[in-house]
């Protein structure tokens, strides 16, 4: 069985991550797996990209070009959107040409593929969502709008107030992408996800199922806490509070000002605060407990030391489907604090291997934090949130599972 993974990146980003490994865990189970990027940084053989200067030039043309059209947006949000409306890209006659079993998509913007070429993919295809883009007017993540579930028009995260607006156009184009398509099954990673797909007037009639990323257990696994801080020049003698992300402090939708506001509230001086995924700010930030800030780690060496140095992660996120950080901490024995939404709790077992908050209440957000840090049975708490990645979410075990799908959907199509 040949399969081609397609990613926009192949090692920067969450989905780029979690598409990289189930390339690595398909290929250990004795798949032909073969990875397709726009933009690629790992120096492995079978990632495939352009292959000459002046297309990979006009990749990043593409993505500028369509970046332009949310440019008119002068009250958009910081929320990601992209039209995806390039047309002509070089990407679909690869694919085409490599003539795989199996075309499985994962993020594709940033000018990656035009909506209309995907219904050009001739093998069958399978979608993992990454976000909620696949079923909305363009928009990532709908900032609670719901748009989606009737159509896109007048769109909250452009700040447009016109029902014909660019989110209308974007919608009606997939629109007409999915009413065309045979050979499409969807995979929400979240089981959240999964739900919102099929409650999306776009994708109502698609195929749906809900599968999750792999993560290696063996990489991710718990290291010595000492031996964890003294390779990152981390106090022994502290409380470590965890958090981090791509642009940990600058986005708000992680959720970074409302652990700041719980860790106001946390009055024990023995607690301190760990950011990756940021380097420390020229103008201190202002929370009481002292602030490390590790900047961004880019090896999975670096983030099992960092995750088992911790006490305790938070991931106080306003929408999140299934998150690589809090499957990559529970995996490092390091329990996890988040809000009760999306697919935390496809995670996070409430007061079993972390705490699940009521979602953006702060003072829960803080006694959740305390109730991990002075939990009695934290030993256990520790155990539980390995236990769990190590049944749900191994390597082995989900690639198995992907292995399964793609049967099937070949035996479908024979």
């Amino acid at each position: 069985m040949k399969v081609l993974i397609v990613n926009t990146y192949d090692i920067e980003g969450g989905a780029a991550r979690a598409a990289y490994r189930l390339h690595h865990s398909l290929l250990k189970q004795g798949v032909d797996s073969q990875m397709l990027v726009q933009s690629k940084t790992s120096d492995n053989y079978q990632v495939l990209t352009s292959e000459t200067k002046l297309k990979k030039r006009f990749s990043k043309l593409r993505s500028t070009l369509d970046g332009l059209f949310v440019k008119f947006y002068k009250n958009r949000t910081k929320t990601l959107f992209s039209p995806s409306v390039i047309p002509f890209s070089d990407v679909v006659p690869r694919i085409n040409g490599l003539n795989p079993d199996i075309v499985h998509l994962h993020w594709i913007a940033d000018g990656m593929i035009g909506i209309g070429d995907i219904a050009k993919i001739k093998a069958p295809i399978i979608w993992s969502l990454h976000d909620m883009w696949a079923f909305t007017g363009g928009c990532h993540y709908d900032e609670e709008c719901r748009g989606y579930n009737n159509s896109c028009g007048s769109c909250k995260v452009l700040g447009s107030i016109q029902a014909n607006d660019l989110s209308a156009k974007v919608y009606r184009r997939k629109q007409k992408l999915f009413s065309s398509m045979s050979n499409l099954t969807i995979v929400g990673l979240s089981s959240w996800l999964a739900q919102e797909a099929k409650k999306s007037s776009l994708l109502k009639q698609i195929p749906i199922i809900n599968l999750p990323n792999p993560i290696n257990t063996i990489t991710f696994s718990p290291v010595d806490k000492n031996v964890a801080r003294d390779l990152l020049s981390l106090p022994q003698n502290k409380k470590l509070v965890l958090f981090g992300a791509m642009v940990a402090t600058s986005d708000l939708r992680k959720g970074f000002n409302l652990l700041s506001s719980a860790l106001e509230k946390i009055a024990d001086e023995g607690v301190e605060l760990v950011v990756f995924g940021n380097s420390e700010p020229l103008v201190p930030q202002g929370f009481k407990q002292k602030a490390h800030y590790l900047g961004h780690l880019h090896d999975d060496v670096s983030l099992r030391a960092l995750y088992s140095a911790a006490d305790v992660m938070v991931v106080p996120s306003l929408q999140e489907n299934l998150s690589n950080a809090i499957m990559e901490s529970m995996a490092c024995g390091t329990p996890v604090v988040g809000f009760d939404i999306g697919g935390n709790s496809d995670l996070i077992d409430h007061q079993k291997n972390g705490y699940l908050a009521k979602p953006f209440e702060i003072d829960d957000l803080a006694r959740g934090i305390q109730s991990v840090l002075n939990a009695e049975n934290y030993s256990e708490l520790c155990l539980n949130a390995r236990g769990k990645v190590f049944r749900k979410f191994d390597s082995e075990l989900v690639a198995k599972k992907y292995i399964n799908l793609y049967e099937r959907i070949l035996s479908k199509a024979e």
